[in-house]
């Protein structure tokens, strides 16, 4: 065996631009998947935590005959004596903040906007003094203040901002049907800006005090969800599972559904990322085995006499196809190095700094809730795959060629030009 593997690594060595050439092509290939993986892991991971930070709350309690119908926001499926639910959990140490969603109209002035318009909008009621236990939007804050409980006042996202010229201090008008199908119409200061991580909440932002909005809707102290914080560390399964036990042993029959379960779309982004990850993992694969096919090929083809040689000397067969997989592993082995070392190079920077598609996420919704900066997050497991692949597959390769040039007589080989 010692002879077998001091002859591979003779022959590493004798052809050493080959060598060097096939060995950096399976570098760039362990790169390429090194880097991609973990950019999607770090957006991945971003947009978990910006959906539960700005959008959907970890965890949601509604009206049992809500979920099928949220599309539509319908105010008379609500939640009654929100806040003695909200007591209850907090009592357990689970932040808790009611919220009303609606549609609505929103019609422009051209006193302030300079035209006139209207256009169909999501609004979100909140309680200025809960919502920041549950949600992030206190550090997003760019311009002006949040809205106080009790006025006629608005928050809005920056880029809805920009995209229809809003400033604060201008006002509109919100025009919507109230929880009995009368219609309603809201004059709104906008008193606040903020500037959110999540692009969908960016673009869509809307937020009201919540006891002005009861009181223009009629909604007689009820809403229509509460959303729960919380921590990161937390399982959040088992969670909601006690939490839907609190509210049934307090007599409420209601719906608590978990973020994941809110956000469907992100889900099932999450999933086609994995299957993308799947297909760069499998390009990598055809890199290498092109490479280490194409350089075993040609190496063999032209050591053929050599090859005849030691076999007349009484090598065996099997011996022979081990030397030229341990000299494919041997090239697999530094082109694995040099990738992993690659790898870790770049995603240092990708890590630490990132990439700023700032550019094309403020006009392309690419379903991550992530605004501009994509970064990169490690993973062991990638970078120790990366490494077993290069060097095992490689080997695997080496195979084929082996095989069919053994198949040759030993005369035919001695004769080979």
């Amino acid at each position: 065996m010692k002879f077998i593997i001091t002859l591979a690594f003779k022959n590493l060595t004798r052809y050493k631009r080959r060598t060097l050439i096939t060995a950096f092509a399976i570098a760039i290939g362990l790169m390429m998947f090194i880097v991609v993986d973990s950019v999607l892991i770090g957006v991945e991971s971003e947009s978990m935590r910006n959906l539960r930070w700005y959008e959907t709350s970890a965890a949601r309690i509604m009206h049992p005959d809500y979920w099928e119908d949220r599309l539509l926001m319908p105010l008379d499926m609500s939640i009654e004596d929100p806040y003695e639910i909200v007591d209850l959990l907090h009592n357990e140490g689970i932040a808790a903040t009611p919220r009303i969603n609606f549609a609505a109209d929103m019609i422009l002035y051209s006193d302030d906007f300079g035209e006139e318009g209207n256009m169909s909008v999501q609004v979100t009621a909140i309680d200025p003094e809960l919502d920041n236990t549950v949600f992030r939007f206190e550090e997003t804050l760019v311009e002006g203040n949040f809205p106080e409980p009790g006025t006629n006042q608005m928050v809005i996202g920056s880029w809805f901002a920009e995209d229809i010229g809003a400033e604060v201090g201008y006002w509109i008008t919100l025009v919507t049907r109230g929880n009995g199908g009368f219609y309603e119409a809201m004059d709104m200061e906008i008193v606040g800006i903020v500037n959110c991580p999540n692009p969908n909440v960016n673009r869509t932002l809307l937020m009201v005090p919540i006891d002005t909005i009861g009181d223009y809707l009629a909604m007689e102290g009820n809403v229509t969800e509460i959303n729960i914080g919380l921590p990161e560390s937390a399982d959040i399964p088992e969670e909601v599972e006690r939490i839907k036990q609190l509210i049934t042993d307090n007599g409420n029959e209601l719906r608590v559904a978990t973020w994941d379960e809110l956000a469907q779309d992100y889900v099932a982004l999450a999933e086609a990322k994995r299957g993308g990850t799947g297909m760069i993992l499998f390009l990598v694969f055809i890199i290498a085995a092109v490479g280490i096919s194409n350089t075993m090929l040609m190496a063999i083809y032209e050591r053929i006499r050599e090859l005849g040689m030691m076999r007349a000397l009484g090598m065996q067969d099997r011996n022979i196809q081990l030397a030229f997989m341990i000299e494919a592993g041997g090239i697999g082995l530094i082109g694995s190095i040099v990738g992993v070392l690659l790898g870790i190079g770049v995603n240092l920077y990708l890590v630490n700094v990132g990439i700023d598609l700032g550019f094309l996420m403020r006009d392309m919704d690419m379903g991550y809730r992530i605004q501009s900066i994509m970064r990169g997050a490690w993973s062991i497991s990638t970078l120790v795959t990366a490494f077993l692949f290069g060097t095992i597959l490689s080997m695997l390769v080496a195979y084929i060629p082996t095989r069919r040039a053994l198949k040759m007589d030993i005369p035919s080989c001695l004769r080979h030009q």
